[in-house]
């Protein structure tokens, strides 16, 4: 696993720890992590508080602009339809995304956003499957299915 997937899942972890669905996001610009971001749901009682929106957020203010064209974004869990779109409307240049979301996921798995037509830009997209970032997924919710 890379140094960024490996920060993205210390985020995740966070997640993790606060009771939280653990999804953990990075944003890399020139090889340096400029913004860090886990769920929030639940603390912040907001549907939007996903990793990749607080992550996009946390870059924008610091960069001082919306456009994040020269950077590249590693997440946990494939991005759902919402994040997708605040990737693209950002202008990221590439997505990295750790595990597969069979139930949501809007890269390659329930719909593929990044092959519509019509959009202005299209980032680019790997899928780096890790063991690690499924399995603190699977975790989290076989406890919480315990209780």
């Amino acid at each position: 696993m890379n140094k960024y997937m490996e920060a993205a899942l210390k985020e995740a972890q966070k997640a993790y720890e606060i009771d939280e669905v653990p999804i953990g996001a990075v944003i890399v610009k020139d090889g340096k992590i400029i913004a860090r971001a886990h769920n929030l749901r639940e603390s912040k009682q907001l549907s939007t508080a996903h990793a990749e929106i607080l992550a996009i957020e946390k870059a924008c203010k610091k960069m001082k602009t919306w456009r994040l064209e020269n950077c590249d974004l590693y997440v946990t869990l494939e991005p759902c339809p919402m994040c997708a779109g605040a990737i693209l409307q950002s202008r990221i240049r590439k997505v990295y995304f750790g595990a597969c979301d069979p139930k949501g996921g809007s890269v390659i798995s329930c719909m593929k956003m990044y092959e519509s037509k019509g959009y202005n830009h299209y980032p680019a997209y790997e899928n780096i499957e890790t063991e690690e970032c499924s399995y603190i997924l699977k975790d989290f919710f076989r406890k919480k299915r315990m209780k």
